[in-house]
């Protein structure tokens, strides 16, 4: 099947709906979802969104946390620009239906997490995400101009190559055409061009044994412009959250806010000892990446599987009343978090880098744009201050929606673009060998490339990483294609990126901790 649309949108999180609803005036959408439009890592984002909104708050203060969160390597151009905008954005998400917890006197209920100097983090219980989503989700539903596909799978961007020409990493004047989708319900794979398209796949957390990241989250939009030959960096800055909760077999892991430590939570040993002023004079509200290196420092003295998160001396109303999603949870596995301590661990929660765009969020390829987590603005740095992201996808995707209004008079559909090619695929009926290559990678990556790293680790990482690229390329090249070999493949060309990336930083910076680099390290 063949489609034309004027703006495609592949993800349906925050990044990808709010810029949906601000181009859909001037001009048909198409949104692909690749399960049910809800399930994205929006909706598990329990925190909340970071926004300066009163007084003692201000833009240079907020700038200044996340300039410091991000271990100085954040552009600050762009913080400024993402700072400065974010009373805007959360505003409209407010106007758009979204209902952020208010105290009695009708201000806004901010949360303070890691990292923030002042209470800036607007929430809607510790579900806020969900309600972002909802919010968003009703108003694109009842948009005329947008059609949601709903369990489509994104295969590759269209580009010059499907026209038989070489592309490579100095080309010139890359172009995006559209996408190849693999269309659930006839098994093969739709041509669906577009004049724009807006990359929002989310993360890539899955490359990791444990994740808070849905199942979803395989790191699609980075690969499909890696293979694309378009710009990637800061892949080696993956954000482990400090605390999920230990719940062996559970896939994603359910994750525990940080707002509980900024309500006051303390991280304990299994003896019961407090620790992280040991590692940083904020306590257990450091940023993320040293809350994460001192759980894992912990873990590896003791021996133990996990750390425990205290929360039993906050006032039990407002433990319930302020997170009773994460009270409902921990009391369906035998937990009261209002009599016992939490059992946590760290898990992959975020990818830094991604996809570089500028200040409006346009790839180094043309008409294709990204936001959110698979875009690197330069946000974020070597370490993402927390509840920032939410923020992001919506500063630029509006900016994003901006530039590509003003550019879509001059784009034109390129009718050249031939159908996918699946002449001599068969059906793989060996699902063992993709389920388990998924297994070992995960292994390879949480093994030798999670929270503290080495150059030995690294390269042995890459050894066996090339031995199960080389099998999957082979599998893949015969197969008809399926979500699973096709998100195998994506995954795959996510480590190389984020291993590769960090054999070339030479130095111990934010998230990227190696053993061989101790006097960077301890500065």
């Amino acid at each position: 099947m063949r489609k034309k649309v004027d703006f495609l949108v592949i993800g349906s999180g925050i990044a990808g709906l709010s810029y949906a609803i601000k181009v859909a005036d001037h001009g048909k959408v198409i949104v692909i979802a690749k399960d049910k439009a809800e399930e994205t890592a929006t909706r598990y984002a329990q925190g909340g969104i970071a926004a300066v909104m009163y007084t003692p708050d201000t833009y240079e203060k907020h700038i200044r946390d996340t300039m410091i969160a991000g271990d100085e390597l954040s552009n600050p151009e762009i913080v400024r620009i993402t700072i400065t905008e974010s009373t805007d954005r959360v505003k409209e998400l407010i106007k758009w239906g979204t209902q952020f917890d208010k105290e009695e006197n009708g201000k806004y209920d901010l949360a303070k997490e890691g990292g923030h100097s002042e209470y800036r983090v607007l929430h809607h219980k510790d579900n806020t995400g969900t309600e972002i989503q909802r919010a968003l989700l009703e108003k694109v539903r009842n948009h005329p101009n947008i059609t949601i596909l709903e369990n489509y799978f994104t295969v590759d961007l269209i580009t010059q190559h499907h026209l038989g020409f070489e592309l490579n990493k100095k080309t010139k004047h890359i172009c995006c055409y559209g996408a190849y989708v693999l269309n659930p319900k006839t098994k093969k794979i739709d041509t669906i061009l577009s004049k724009i398209t807006l990359l929002a796949t989310g993360g890539a957390g899955n490359v990791y044994a444990t994740t808070t990241n849905p199942e979803v989250a395989t790191g699609d939009g980075v690969a499909m412009v890696y293979r694309a030959k378009g710009i990637i960096e800061n892949m080696e800055f993956i954000q482990f959250h400090p605390t999920s909760l230990y719940n062996p077999g559970e896939t994603p892991s359910f994750l525990i806010t940080e707002a509980m430590r900024g309500a006051g939570g303390i991280l304990k040993t299994s003896k019961g000892d407090e620790f992280m002023n040991k590692y940083d004079e904020r306590g257990c509200l450091a940023p993320r990446d040293i809350v994460a290196r001192a759980i894992d420092t912990e873990m590896k003295i003791s021996g133990d599987d996990f750390v425990y998160l205290d929360c039993t001396h906050i006032d039990t109303n407002h433990l319930i009343n302020e997170f009773p999603t994460i009270y409902a949870k921990c009391l369906s596995i035998g937990i009261d978090i209002t009599k016992e301590m939490i059992p946590v661990v760290p898990a992959a929660h975020y990818t830094c880098g991604g996809i570089k765009v500028n200040e409006f969020a346009q790839s180094s390829i043309q008409n294709l744009y990204a936001s959110g987590e698979c875009a690197s603005t330069g946000l974020h740095g070597a370490n993402r201050l927390a509840s920032n992201s939410l923020l992001e996808s919506a500063v630029f995707s509006h900016r994003a929606s901006i530039n590509a209004i003003q550019k879509i008079k001059e784009i034109d559909y390129n009718n050249d673009i031939p159908d996918w090619d699946a002449s001599g695929a068969e059906y793989n009926e060996e699902m063992i060998l993709i389920t388990q290559t998924y297994k070992e990678l995960q292994s390879i990556m949480s093994n030798y490339v999670g929270i503290v790293r080495s150059n030995l680790r690294l390269k042995r990482a890459l050894d066996r990483l090339e031995i199960i690229y080389r099998e999957t390329e082979e599998l893949y090249d015969k197969s008809i294609l399926t979500i699973q070999i096709c998100e195998l493949r994506n995954l795959i060309n996510v480590a190389y990126l984020v291993i590769k990336m960090a054999v070339q930083r030479k130095e111990s910076r934010g998230l990227h901790y190696s053993i061989d680099y101790p006097k960077e390290r301890e500065k």
